[in-house]
């Protein structure tokens, strides 16, 4: 069954107006000590939260943080969420130090119809990502209905995710409407030209989806340390570069399919090389594919920038899940920013451009390019996920 086939409940579709609402949220945002440096995942949550307000409900809203290992850990907290919440939404968020027991229980009961509450890290406590009945019980507790806003965890059939949904009236959000009407048109009936552009590190953690955009892709545009597999499965020379040796078969099945299909694959036609993985290292660019010995390719290079942007320029939907390139360090973040820069021009032509995953995330936010996208998803594993055709254990427990 596909996503769209679920009989998923809205928001309008649920009897919330003073009740009080469990909500699950994605603040698991990155910090700098205690300042949230993209708030972005707290932002989207806004149009939902300030709907329920206004309807006099009380939020208690549930989400996690890092990977704390089932143990309270101040590193983790999500105090810093409360207080960029709070500025965000320009009203008190109160705080519980646990998201069960005795200090939730009281902070929940004494929230007023319009009043926010944020609890606890989830991941403080082993039975959250255990799928723990009874601890989804003592969330439950603190609802009298449930609303599903965090996207970016629905892909783990957690209590808060899976367990929780089946025990409360339930209702996806708007974030999670917006994302699955985007994710579900570009993996169901999206308009071609389609071009998907995949970059990162690992080959490993885009293999799924690279065989399943085989299916639907008119051109797949290969960037960042995983482009290095493909080249060596080519017989082309990489030099140091990041190379998964266990994954040069998939890589070639992956270049056959492409093939098969007729789907144009396009891997880096020159690189930014430099002699070791440091900010500071002297960067040169390649004549041609061929990374030199004693270089590792770090960014892909002027020409594959250049034929990157070409083929997005035709496109009519393009989905981009990856950076070209090490991004955070400056001598190697134009390939990257290319890219961002190639999606924004292809939308203000009318292409669909969707961008998935933390890295393209961090990328568009370093070039002040995410409001230029058609929809930047909150949630890159679920986003794979989703177009690798798999069911999301947070949406399955919701199914009516």
């Amino acid at each position: 069954m596909t996503t769209a086939a679920l009989n998923l409940k809205t928001l309008d579709q649920l009897d919330y107006k003073g009740k009080r609402v469990l909500l699950r949220v994605d603040y698991n945002v990155p910090l700098d000590g205690e300042r949230v440096t993209d708030d972005a995942r707290i932002r989207e949550t806004l149009p939902t939260l300030k709907k329920l307000i206004d309807a006099g409900c009380r939020l208690v809203l549930i989400a996690h943080a890092g990977r704390p290992k089932g143990k309270p850990n101040p590193k983790y907290s999500l105090k810093p969420a409360a207080s960029a919440l709070e500025k965000l939404l320009g009203r008190p968020v109160a705080f519980a130090e646990d998201c069960v027991g005795p200090a939730a229980d009281a902070s929940v009961q004494a929230l007023a119809p319009g009043q926010v509450l944020l609890l606890e890290n989830l991941r403080f406590h082993p039975e959250e990502e255990a799928n723990d009945a009874a601890f989804a019980k003592k969330l439950a507790a603190h609802g009298e209905v449930f609303v599903q806003e965090a996207f970016g965890a629905l892909h783990r059939a957690h209590a808060s995710t899976a367990a929780v949904a089946g025990l409360l009236p339930g209702a996806i959000g708007g974030l999670v409407a917006r994302e699955l009407e985007f994710l579900n048109r570009i993996a169901e009936r999206p308009e071609h030209p389609y071009v998907a552009v995949l970059g990162g590190a690992k080959v490993s953690d885009k293999l799924l989806v690279a065989r399943r955009l085989l299916e639907k892709v008119d051109v797949m545009l290969i960037g960042g340390g995983m482009a290095y597999t493909f080249l060596k499965a080519q017989g082309i020379g990489i030099g140091k570069s990041l190379l998964e040796a266990d994954r040069l078969g998939d890589a070639r099945e992956i270049l056959d399919e492409a093939r098969r299909r007729n789907v144009e694959l396009l891997l880096p036609a020159d690189h930014v090389a430099a002699p070791e993985f440091k900010a500071d290292s002297p960067a040169t660019i390649t004549p041609a594919q061929e990374v030199p010995e004693g270089l590792m390719g770090l960014d892909i290079g002027p020409k594959s920038r250049q034929l990157f942007a070409a083929s997005v320029a035709k496109a009519k939907t393009v989905f981009w899940n990856g950076p070209m390139g090490v991004f955070e360090m400056p001598a190697f973040a134009a390939g990257s920013k290319a890219m961002a820069e190639s999606l924004a021009k292809a939308t203000a032509n009318g292409t669909t451009t969707v961008a998935g995953g933390g890295d393209s995330l961090a990328v568009l936010a370093q070039t002040g390019l995410a409001s230029k996208m058609t929809h930047c998803s909150t949630g890159g594993g679920a986003s794979l996920e989703l177009l690798e055709g798999k069911l999301l254990p947070g949406l399955k427990a919701l199914a009516g």
